[in-house]
């Protein structure tokens, strides 16, 4: 009696035109959720009395572990593959969700926004590469926009639905994570169904230890774009991490409503502008970009001096499109000159100078804000925006006119 044995037959997989806008929901939620603390944490020190350098802490100290966890594991779905590490990141994201759903105390706020920034840290360089690569083949363009949007966009939907849970619920932060939660649970099954597209390569331990990755092709683009990061990453941490206590305390405005809306345009119009960036030059997304965020800045600066908030909205939508258009541009420059085994770790690189400028500079802030007063630290921190967007500006008109020249070169006979 013979028994015929059937090959196994591989799992079933979403397919690439699914897993590809699937990825980049998912990755926009880990930055919903991480926009989610800006109006909780304004409406807790309130209610706790913690002070400014404590609530600058609790913002910053999600990009102090997104950096860590970029910097030690940036570059190890480049051997494990791009599904155990996104998967990785999502268990470590629920964690912290729970975290802040039962949080009684600033100490646990923290706790959980620490874990939070290690879990978007382990997921920034793998959902990256993974859309990328899961991008059907029209569409390759778009994937770094796509990606920029994803970040862009939750880190505003998060502040601004958090804002008007404040406003109109009794328990936002029990009534949000709760959600988050269950998001996160529903991520976890979706991103376990999607195919793996990086072969598992040696040298996982190796790639635990902390080290930037630059290929030397892409060196003097990745230096070059340093100034428009700083000013593009500085412009979002003004109102997630600096302006709720300067609309309660200079533009006597409270309630969360109005902290979410004012942390939300700035991000949602760099989502906009990252999909419509994209299908423009990526030379020419930064440079517009990095001089939208000069104007933009220019105008926050007005309204603070002035009381007049909507030159600070106005100001918020200016160098959120910047922001949006020139980072999609910096990420769109790189890309393409790199090697798939090298993308997470190129991506890590990109994403610690980012948030450096996002974390760095607001801790400085917190802590001059008591010795210099609120409104005079935030206009110093709006010059480093300002003299960082003018360093880009100057350098990304430069390569613009080398690329021209080197096109030029390139068509004589």
């Amino acid at each position: 009696m013979s028994s015929t044995l059937s090959p196994s037959r591989p799992p079933r997989t979403f397919p690439a035109k699914a897993a590809f806008p699937g990825l980049a929901v998912v990755f926009a939620a880990f930055f919903f959720a991480a926009g989610a603390p800006t109006p909780l944490l304004s409406l807790r020190q309130q209610e706790w009395g913690f002070s400014a350098a404590t609530l600058s802490l609790a913002f910053a100290i999600y990009a102090i572990g997104l950096l860590a966890a970029l910097l030690v594991g940036g570059s190890l779905s480049d051997h494990l593959g791009r599904r155990p590490v996104m998967l990785i990141a999502l268990y470590t994201e629920l964690i912290s969700m729970i975290a802040f759903m039962v949080a009684s105390t600033i100490t646990w706020m923290i706790i959980a926004r620490a874990l939070q920034g290690i879990a978007t840290g382990i997921a920034t360089s793998a959902f990256n590469a993974a859309i990328a690569e899961q991008a059907p083949s029209h569409l390759k363009k778009l994937a770094g926009g796509l990606a920029g949007a994803s970040v862009a966009g939750g880190l505003g939907i998060g502040a601004l639905v958090t804002g008007a849970a404040v406003q109109f619920t009794a328990d936002a932060n029990l009534l949000i994570f709760a959600i988050l939660t269950g998001v996160m649970i529903l991520a976890i099954v979706f991103v376990s169904f999607t195919a793996e597209t990086t072969p598992k390569r040696p040298g996982a331990a190796r790639s635990l230890t902390p080290r930037l990755s630059l290929p030397a092709g892409i060196r003097r683009e990745f230096a070059a774009g340093i100034p428009v990061h700083i000013a593009g990453w500085m412009f979002p941490a003004f109102f997630l991490g600096l302006f709720p206590p300067l609309l309660r305390l200079h533009f006597a405005l409270d309630g969360g409503l109005v902290a979410g809306f004012s942390a939300f345009l700035g991000p949602f119009s760099a989502a906009i502008a990252g999909l419509l960036f994209a299908r423009h030059p990526a030379r020419h997304g930064s440079l517009v970009g990095v001089s939208l965020i000069l104007v933009g800045i220019v105008a926050v600066l007005l309204g603070v001096s002035e009381k007049w908030l909507a030159a600070v909205w106005i100001g918020a939508v200016l160098g959120g499109l910047g922001f949006g258009g020139s980072f999609g541009g910096q990420l769109r420059l790189i890309a393409p000159h790199i090697q798939p085994h090298q993308r997470a770790g190129v991506f890590s690189a990109i994403y610690t100078a980012a948030y450096l400028a996002f974390s760095v500079p607001v801790i400085i802030a917190g802590l001059l804000a008591p010795i210099w007063g609120l409104v005079p630290t935030l206009q110093a921190y709006g010059v480093v925006i300002m003299a960082s967007a003018a360093v880009g500006i100057v350098i990304q008109a430069a390569r613009l006119r080398s690329d021209a020249a080197q096109k030029a070169v390139a068509v004589l006979p």
